[in-house]
């Protein structure tokens, strides 16, 4: 018999040696193990929908035949947030919104779906800097001073009590267990916004797009690699692997199709815990 995940196999793939799923079998989601429940509306956050201290997630609360992935989607709010928001709900799966601070209040469809999003509790919010470096990374990043201020103002006008950020522009990790920098003239800005208190989190794998900014490729390209990172151990913490893809990718038919099959697949496959960013392993701890 050929042995899966916590064995990996020389000769197949974990999505090619999934078992099929009984219709009785129940999907191992945090973000949905009370599917069936109604959630009142005073339960659902008004003011922001990531809460000031969350409980750390055991490892062992995840079987050791189950992976966990993150889905994250940046630069929101933006063209295609709502449709991103009508995948999540049809499939009940959460994720983690990454939001640039000015988009925020770009334009009267923007912040409706700033709205919508803190009123979804299949959502979290996170701090992708208020200006997204103007879109320009290599001068942003020489002023570690205005790094932190442009996070610090996003944190504020978005009221996001969490401290987790992502940069833009660049693939950074500033955890106590992981330290990353993929373009090292970065360091020193990745290194105050650490010590400004700031949880950092990059990515293990990009859906990127075309020159039309859509989705690059089909979910089926999306899930080989998602099985080859996990079989190569390549991702930051074993067994977790942190998806990212961008609202503005998610306009036409053709994309919002492809990432609808790519969770649907994933869910399917019965072997996928899905979380918020906010429940990635050690990143609650207190930053040295």
């Amino acid at each position: 018999m050929r042995k899966i995940f916590a064995e990996k196999s020389k000769n197949g793939t974990f999505l090619g040696m999934l078992a099929l799923v009984s219709a009785t079998s129940i999907l191992f989601n945090s973000c949905n193990r009370k599917q069936d429940q109604k959630i009142p509306e005073k339960m659902i956050p008004k003011e922001h929908p990531v809460a000031k201290t969350v409980p750390k997630i055991q490892e062992e609360e995840v079987p050791s035949d189950k992976r966990v992935i993150y889905l994250t989607f940046d630069d929101g709010p933006n063209q295609g947030t709502e449709n991103l928001m009508k995948i999540l709900r049809k499939r009940n799966v959460c994720a983690t919104a990454f939001l640039v601070g000015k988009h925020a209040y770009g334009s009267k469809k923007q912040k409706e779906d700033l709205e919508l999003l803190r009123k979804d509790p299949l959502v979290e919010l996170a701090n992708h800097s208020f200006t997204h470096a103007h879109n320009k990374y290599t001068d942003f990043y020489k002023n570690t001073d205005e790094v932190i201020h442009d996070f610090d103002v996003a944190k504020d006008s978005l009221k996001l009590y969490d401290k987790i950020a992502r940069t833009p522009g660049r693939n950074i990790w500033r955890l106590n267990n992981i330290n990353v920098t993929d373009i090292k003239s970065s360091t020193d800005a990745a290194n105050g916004l650490k010590k400004a208190g700031y949880k950092v989190i990059g990515w293990d794998l990009e859906w990127k797009p075309t020159h039309k900014m859509a989705l690059k490729g089909n979910h089926e390209a999306m899930l080989k690699k998602v099985d080859s990172i996990f079989f190569n151990d390549l991702e930051k913490t074993s067994r977790h692997l942190v998806f990212l893809t961008h609202d503005q990718y998610l306009t036409d038919a053709d994309s919002i199709n492809e990432l609808d099959l790519f969770i649907e697949k994933l869910q399917k496959s019965n072997r996928f815990v899905f979380r918020k960013i906010s429940e990635y392993p050690k990143i609650n701890e207190i930053l040295n």
